[in-house]
């Protein structure tokens, strides 16, 4: 049976972890949050000092393995500090969430390709400035959530990968959503081969941002998550050597794809649980000491149902989030519906209760003063990160 109690280490891990979000992550976020100016954003020292901060705890590596200098973690531990990290700094935190990218599949898919380990995985584990961050390139302007479906061959990638005498030349551009995308320092890039096999006549290749022909758009300027840099990518024959096929285009393609996706959303699921801790704390707070009606406000029946709803969901999309993350340790990686169904619920919940305990709040809770209004900015957000949740919800669907 699953045990709740937990180790001594995990229990150090988590203090740091909230040590280092309640000192560094929340006040450059909240900084950061309030600049319009999104390209103002990530050429800052903070941004970049932020981001170097976590580097130097290893939040970047907890689940890279210890033979190439990562921490590795289990899967529910993992988990544990995305919640404790998106409580603080979810913009941050959903930047650290695919930051590795590239190197835990280098590690997964090519243990024995020591060229690659050494070019990418452990210069990224012994990184502390924060300068190798990877970049997943699957999206494009015209493939959104079309880029699941394995099964209609007129559906492809439009960014396509040539074979060459020494490699692959790869052209095309990637969507303004890739997260990490105007500061990574290598993608992991989706490009059609074979286009007669649509999504899965992709194959998925490492690329360097700094190789001629790569150059990156704006930062998106976005609603909430503003310290996630998302970026589009272009590509213009671009050469690559043979060895950057990661994976090859084919039947396993969805293997790969749906891999990444199980992992990816229970991520996504975690910051939701830290986004609604955030906002039901502040609102706990701020109900206890707010007098309307001759007592608290916490006494009222409605303000205590609003906050009552908010834990519960709290404590319900964490106990499937960890049964994700267990059945993820149990056999990599893990249950695709378990992870998709806990994704799509934390996220909802997330987008539900930040906007009930504005509620809460009042006319405080619209004010920019307090942050619950970027939790809700913030959460809004993850309903879309990793997939529409409508999108997802079919697919669970189908699997059932």
């Amino acid at each position: 049976m699953v045990d709740f109690k937990l180790s001594e280490t995990q229990e150090m891990i988590l203090a740091t972890a909230r040590e280092f979000g309640q000192e560094v992550l929340q006040p450059a976020e909240v900084q950061l949050d309030r600049i319009a100016d999104p390209v103002e954003v990530f050429e800052s020292d903070l941004f970049h000092d932020t981001l170097a901060k976590a580097y130097e705890l290893g939040f970047h590596k907890m689940s890279l393995p210890e033979e190439y200098g990562g921490l590795q973690l289990d899967p529910q531990t993992t988990g544990m500090v995305w919640e404790e990290l998106g409580r603080w700094g979810p913009g941050f935190a959903a930047s650290l969430v695919s930051i590795a990218t590239v190197p835990r599949l280098i590690a997964f898919l090519a243990p024995g390709n020591q060229g690659l380990i050494d070019k990418f995985v452990i210069p990224f584990c012994q990184d502390t400035k924060a300068e190798h961050i990877s970049g997943w390139c699957s999206s494009e302007p015209e493939v959104g959530s079309d880029g699941k479906n394995y099964h209609d061959p007129s559906i492809r990638h439009f960014t396509t990968a040539t074979k060459t005498a020494n490699g692959y030349v790869i052209n095309g551009s990637k969507s303004d959503f890739i997260s990490n995308g105007g500061i990574a320092s290598v993608y992991l890039v989706f490009a059609c081969v074979d286009p007669s096999r649509g999504i899965c006549g992709s194959g998925a290749f490492l690329v360097p941002s700094d190789l001629p022909g790569v150059s990156r758009g704006k930062a998106l300027d976005k609603t909430g998550l503003r310290t996630l840099n998302q970026a589009a990518i272009y590509f213009d024959e671009v050469e690559i050597p043979e060895d950057y096929l990661l994976f090859p285009h084919g039947d396993g393609y969805p293997m790969l794809h749906n891999s990444i996706i199980t992992v990816g959303n229970l991520g996504v699921g975690y910051l939701a649980v830290g986004l609604m801790r955030a906002a039901l704390e502040d609102a706990l707070t701020h109900a206890k000491e707010r007098k309307q009606g001759g007592k608290p406000i916490i006494e009222h029946q409605l303000v205590a149902e609003k906050l009552f709803k908010a834990y519960a969901s709290i404590e319900s999309a964490r106990a499937l989030l960890w049964k994700g993350s267990w059945l993820s340790k149990t056999s990599f990686p893990g249950d695709l519906k378990t992870s998709l169904a806990a994704k799509i619920y934390a996220t909802d919940r997330a987008v539900e209760h930040t906007a009930a305990m504005i509620q809460v709040l009042g006319g405080y809770g619209i004010s920019r003063e307090y942050s619950v209004e970027k939790y809700a900015r913030d959460a809004k957000l993850l309903r879309i990160m990793d997939g529409t949740n409508e999108t997802l919800l079919l697919k669970v669907a189908a699997l059932l």
